[in-house]
């Protein structure tokens, strides 16, 4: 009997141990370099979170971020899909270096490869499409080209297939075709699983793998985009095949599935954050919160007592205006609302920041560090916004410059863009009041000094595809 107490003891003490050096690991992470995730959800837009206001979708795990940490409520992306990642990866405006919808030019260097350099681990799971599929560019067909963009391992859908299912593609939701570090996964292999359910487990797994070493993770989802269909949460009994990514015909079902995948997406968010803190990281990790444009133009929500329209694809606020929520658990001021300025190209220097690298030569100039503020210090925020918009994929291109409150286009047009979210009223360039004039030529300075704005109709045939990657630094001109 003695024997058997004594075996307990010992086990017990060293659980106890085992605890304790957990704790101490964990402790002693704490002030080094902090882990980074980056969530960037897919067309959805400030009018579907509650924590922006929504009136038609509950996401209580990202308001718990947001509650948590930072959320700013001037974030600006570019309209649509590929030129957004492109900005966001490489830190550049889209008149450097974007060329393609749904292309990365594979000699640019990536938050992958920032991160990767400082010693971080690096995976990226969601949604790829940047191999140059749509054109057939050299390289499209490389299952290679994530790990070449500087993660170590990557789970993705649309690498080197699309959604033709005849040519070992599919859709995404649904029973999906993904490449696991470059290996495919056949819709066969996946029959019945639910892709954001898959990307999700590996994102926790990779996060408990390389719990030693400062990890970095890039989720560019999969939701919400169309086809709006059901989730684990609302299919039933029903059969989960690559049939089940038909969407219904009906408006006011495909609502219900949009309302529906909003919140799973809110579910995942909330499992992410559940491993961070199952692994004692929380105090040591930076999650941030985001979505590539606005929302599907089929979709209509409430919000602040408005009827919002999906605006991707425009330039107007709807399609532009995204939300950024920042969360580090003792270092972000909890509940802290801002007004600073943030774009896409401010993540890039954000990242190199927090993991204390010092950016050379090599390095973009179009983004301005918002470490500060998640911090609890002032920093040094933007005074404007730049969208540089030409997206080859017949979508009306353009170029403006703004403010919180005032947006200039190359053209002339000038808005107060809270009041008039439509853009229905030009506030031309007299009789302004003077407060409005000044902001109206400050502007005005700035678009000067900007790359010819693009013109006509882009598509993937379009011939000339000016980019101007030596063009001088805008953002802080002196350096």
């Amino acid at each position: 009997m003695k024997s058997i107490v004594s075996a307990l003891g010992i086990l017990a003490l060293m659980g106890l141990s085992n605890a304790s050096v957990a704790d101490e690991a964990s402790a002693r992470r704490v002030g080094e370099k902090p882990n980074v995730i980056l969530i960037m959800a897919d067309d959805v837009s400030w009018e579907a979170f509650s924590c922006y206001g929504a009136e038609d979708y509950s996401t209580p795990h990202i308001d718990a971020l947001a509650a948590d940490g930072v959320r700013f409520t001037h974030c600006y992306s570019t309209p649509i899909c590929t030129p957004s990642r492109v900005k966001l990866m490489t830190g550049k405006y889209n008149f450097r270096n974007y060329t393609h919808f749904g292309y990365l030019d594979p000699n640019e260097k990536t938050l992958g490869h920032l991160m990767k350099s400082a010693g971080y681990k690096t995976a990226i799971a969601g949604k790829w499409q940047l191999n140059g599929l749509y054109n057939k560019l050299p390289g499209h067909d490389d299952p290679t080209r994530p790990q070449k963009a500087g993660f170590d391992e990557s789970y993705l859908w649309q690498v080197t297939t699309g959604k033709q299912i005849n040519q070992g593609g599919g859709e995404r939701f649904w029973s999906p075709p993904l490449e696991r570090n470059g290996r495919m996964q056949s819709v066969d292999e996946n029959l019945g699983k639910y892709g954001p359910d898959l990307l999700c487990d590996f994102i926790c797994d990779f996060m408990r793998e390389n719990q030693r070493d400062p990890f970095f993770v890039y989720y560019p989802m999969m939701l919400v985009h169309d086809p709006f269909v059901k989730t684990p949460d609302t299919i039933g009994d029903d059969p989960r095949t690559q049939a089940a990514n038909k969407p219904p015909k009906d408006k006011a079902a495909r609502k219900e599935n949009f309302v529906a995948m909003v919140e799973y997406m809110d579910k995942i968010v909330g499992r992410i954050v559940d491993q961070v803190r199952a692994l004692n990281q929380l105090e040591n990790t930076i999650i941030l919160f985001t979505a590539d444009n606005g929302t599907n133009t089929s979709i209509s929500s409430r919000w602040n007592g408005q009827i919002i329209k999906g605006g991707k694809g425009g330039m107007t606020d709807m399609g532009t205006h995204v939300p950024m929520v920042a969360s580090w658990k003792g270092t972000t001021p909890p509940g802290l609302v801002l007004d600073d300025l943030i774009e896409f190209t401010d993540l890039y220097p954000t990242l190199a920041a927090a993991a204390g690298i010092d950016l050379g030569r090599e390095d973009p100039i179009d983004g301005r560090s918002f470490l500060p503020q998640l911090q609890g210090d002032k920093g040094n925020p933007r005074q404007w916004v730049l969208c540089h918009y030409q997206p080859y994929w017949n979508k009306t291109p353009g170029q403006f410059v703004r403010t919180q409150d005032f947006k200039l286009y190359r053209d002339g047009r000038f808005y107060n863009v809270p009041v008039d979210l439509t853009e229905s009223k030009d506030l031309g360039q007299s009789n302004l009041a003077p407060r409005v004039g000044q902001v109206r030529q400050q502007l005005v300075g700035v678009i000067e000094q900007c790359p010819p704005a693009p013109v006509g109709r882009g598509s993937r045939d379009t011939e000339s595809r000016p980019i101007y990657p030596d063009w001088k630094n805008l953002v802080d001109p002196n350096d």
